[in-house]
């Protein structure tokens, strides 16, 4: 959280050419977590396997830096179809997630049980009162008294409610929306974090895969700032502004990757979240990146915030994500839906986004395309719709 804090006032704020000034949380991506897990398994695991995939985050980061650097002659792939497309993908790949947190995390044990449900709704109720009820501050913190509430609201839970529940198996569990204080007690005050923990293992068989998927980091980020710039601002992201925030991508990986930690990319999540409060201030989004730090020195203060419900947060997940899907559609609609664009969101979504919906379809592909295009469904459509508005014809 330390590292997502710094890299995230490098984005709002730049270091000369890195950072793109644009409303962007930046934090760990969990898009790396198949393609470490094949190195792993190539590498035989242990401290050799984590110091090469340190050592390929290192490497890779720098790779997209050089990226960024020149993604300007580049631009020219990039048209509103092709990023509203990406970020249509973004959302659509998110709505399943918030759901899934909306039921209190298809993992739970009393996965979308009533308790989680209700428990979800309220959140959601909470949150449109705010946006639409009231003015100004609490108009725009809406999110924010939503998870509040949702906190008030499991904490009462647990004092009226059985915080336990009884499996078909005869099995006792906690249900998903009591909170561990115990979490909150056992944390430390206070914690500096370790520089190089592992001695970083620099070996091609890490290296390549991990390059690949930091090209596809690039793509995602391109479609991270421009919805949030479409989204938040309803204008197109500017060259210097996609240059640099696709450079703090990487660099930012690099640095933590030199603390052991997982690369760092822009949170498309934070997409949403700017496209729904209409919150662009790069000064209200660096106290966001500054109680980052602070929950990085103080994991206290972390446990706090990691032990919200699923179905708090999955109440305001939701209506974050779908509003996503809204940013990639005026995207996409900024032109005239001419045959042309049609084609070419149609066939991404439908071939892209699906296939990397339904991954299955690739089980027997080699194992390089099924990290890349199997992950999500954001990669083969972006993939699909750069193709094809190089191919396909433009109409006179």
């Amino acid at each position: 959280m330390l590292i997502a804090g710094v890299v995230t006032l490098i984005q709002l704020f730049s270091i000369g050419p890195v950072g793109g000034k644009v409303p962007i949380i930046m934090g760990t991506s969990s898009g790396f977590i198949g393609v470490f897990n094949s190195v792993a398994a190539t590498m035989g695991g242990g401290v050799l396997a984590y110091g090469a995939i340190m050592g390929a985050s290192i490497i890779g980061g720098l790779f997209e830096t050089v990226l960024g650097f020149f993604l300007k002659p580049l631009r020219r792939f990039f048209p509103a179809v092709v990023t509203g497309t990406v970020v249509l993908s973004i959302g659509l790949s998110l709505i399943s997630v918030g759901i899934n947190s909306f039921g209190g995390g298809n993992n739970a044990a009393d996965f979308g049980s009533m308790e989680n449900l209700l428990l979800a709704l309220f959140v959601l109720v909470v949150i449109l009162f705010f946006k639409h009820w009231t003015k100004g501050f609490l108009s725009s913190s809406s999110i924010l008294f939503g998870i509040i509430a949702g906190y008030i609201a499991a904490i009462i839970m647990g004092l009226v409610l059985p915080r336990t529940g009884i499996t078909a198996d005869g099995v006792e569990y906690t249900k998903a929306w009591v909170l561990n204080w115990d979490k909150v007690k056992d944390a430390s005050w206070f914690a500096i974090p370790q520089l190089m923990p592992v001695k970083p293992v620099f070996d091609m068989r890490a290296i390549l895969p991990v390059l690949i998927m930091f090209i596809v980091t690039a793509v995602e980020t391109v479609g991270d700032i421009s919805g949030v710039m479409e989204g938040g601002l309803g204008r197109e992201a500017t060259d210097k502004e996609l240059s640099g925030g696709v450079m703090c991508d990487g660099l930012g990986s690099s640095l933590a990757a030199v603390f052991g930690v997982l690369p760092n990319t822009s949170f498309s999540q934070n997409v949403g979240l700017v496209a729904m409060t209409k919150v662009v201030n790069r000064f209200a989004l660096a106290t966001g990146a500054i109680f980052l730090i602070l929950c990085g020195l103080c994991p206290k203060l972390a446990a706090l915030v990691s032990i919200m419900p699923q179905s708090v947060l999955g109440g305001a997940a939701v209506m974050m994500f779908s509003s996503i899907v809204i940013s990639g559609i005026q995207l996409i609609t900024k032109e005239p839906l001419s045959a042309r664009n049609l084609s070419i969101v149609s066939v991404a979504l439908g071939v892209g986004y699906g296939m990397g919906a339904n991954p299955g379809i690739l089980a027997n592909a080699p194992q390089l395309l099924q990290l890349v295009f199997g992950g999500s469904g954001i990669v083969p459509a972006a993939m699909v719709a750069i193709l094809l508005n190089i191919i396909l014809p433009k109409e006179k």
